[in-house]
C-alpha cells in the first residue's frame, strides 16, 4: 500500500514512525558533534556526544549512579501516585457536583499559577529538610494540574450519555462507574502520561534541598567542578527514563483502548 510520509493527518506505518524517530535523534547528534568539534563553543561548556557517553559510563562504574537512579525514580513515582489518588476523585467530583467545583476551582487556578520553586522554602519550614520536603515539591508540582485536566476530561463525556443512563433508571453512582468514567478514561490516561512528564520537570528542584542522593542531587553537585560531560549525562538519563516510561504508557493506551487506535 503506497503513503506519502507528508500525507496531511494520515496514520503512518509503525515502522516508518520508529524510523523517522530515530532520523531525529541522530539529526540531533550530528548537529551537537558538529558545533562541538567546530571551537564555536569551549569543550568546557559544550562536551561532544562521545565525552557525554564515557561520562555515562564512569557515571556507573565510579559513582554508583544507578543508586540514584533507584532513589530518584521511586520519589516521583511515589509524589505521582499520592497526586494521581487525590487528583482523581476530586476531578470527578468537581466535574459532576457543580458545588464542588464552585468550592474548589478557584483555589486550584490559583495555587496552580504559583511558580513551584518559590515555595521550597515554605515546604522546607512545613516539612524539614528530609525525604517529606521533596516530595511535597514533586507533588505540588503535579496534582494542581492534574485535577483540572481530570474535571476537564470528565466535563467532556457527552450530556447525551448521562441522559440516557437516566432514563434507564441508572443512579448517580452506576452513572459515574458505568458511564463517565468509562468514557472520560483514554484522555484521563494520557493526561496521566503528561503529568507525570511534569513531575520528573521537578525533580532537580526537588533533590538540591540538602539531599545527598537522587539524580538531581548528582546533577548539582557536579556543577561545582564544571563538570560538563557528567552534569549532561546525568541530564539525559532524565530524558532517558522519561521516554521509556512515555513509551509505555503510549503501549498500554494502545492496548487498552484500541478502538482508538484503528
Amino acid at each position: 500500500m503506497s503513503f506519502s510520509i507528508l500525507a496531511f493527518r494520515k496514520k503512518l506505518p509503525r515502522k516508518v514512525e520508529i524510523g523517522l524517530g530515530i532520523t531525529g535523534f541522530l539529526l540531533f547528534l550530528l548537529t551537537w558533534q558538529l558545533i562541538a568539534v567546530s571551537g564555536a563553543i569551549r569543550p568546557e561548556f559544550l562536551p561532544t556526544p562521545v565525552s557525554v557517553a564515557e561520562a555515562f559510563v564512569r557515571l556507573f562504574t565510579e559513582r554508583d549512579f544507578a543508586s540514584d537512579i533507584v532513589i530518584s525514580v521511586r520519589r516521583v513515582w511515589l509524589a505521582f501516585l499520592l497526586s494521581v489518588a487525590v487528583a482523581v476523585p476530586l476531578g470527578l467530583l468537581m466535574s459532576t457536583y457543580r458545588a464542588v467545583g464552585a468550592l474548589l476551582e478557584p483555589f486550584v487556578d490559583f495555587v496552580r499559577y504559583l511558580p513551584v520553586p518559590a515555595l521550597v522554602p515554605l515546604l522546607v519550614i512545613w516539612f524539614g529538610v528530609g525525604e517529606a520536603s521533596k516530595l511535597a515539591v514533586l507533588w505540588m508540582g503535579t496534582f494542581f494540574q492534574l485535577i483540572l485536566l481530570i474535571a476537564d476530561d470528565t466535563k467532556r463525556v457527552p450530556v447525551e450519555f448521562i441522559e440516557s443512563g437516566h432514563t434507564l433508571g441508572a443512579s448517580n453512582g452506576q452513572i459515574m462507574r458505568d458511564i463517565i468514567i468509562p468514557a472520560a478514561l483514554p484522555n484521563m490516561v494520557d493526561n496521566l502520561r503528561i503529568t507525570l512528564g511534569w513531575c520528573w520537570t521537578y525533580l532537580i528542584i526537588a533533590e538540591i534541598v540538602a539531599a545527598n542522593s537522587g539524580i538531581g542531587h548528582m546533577i548539582w553537585s557536579l556543577r561545582r567542578f564544571v563538570k560538563t560531560p557528567e552534569v549532561m549525562a546525568g541530564i539525559i538519563a532524565i530524558g532517558i527514563i522519561g521516554l521509556l516510561t512515555d513509551q509505555a504508557f503510549r503501549y498500554a493506551h494502545a492496548r487498552w483502548f484500541k478502538y482508538l487506535h484503528r
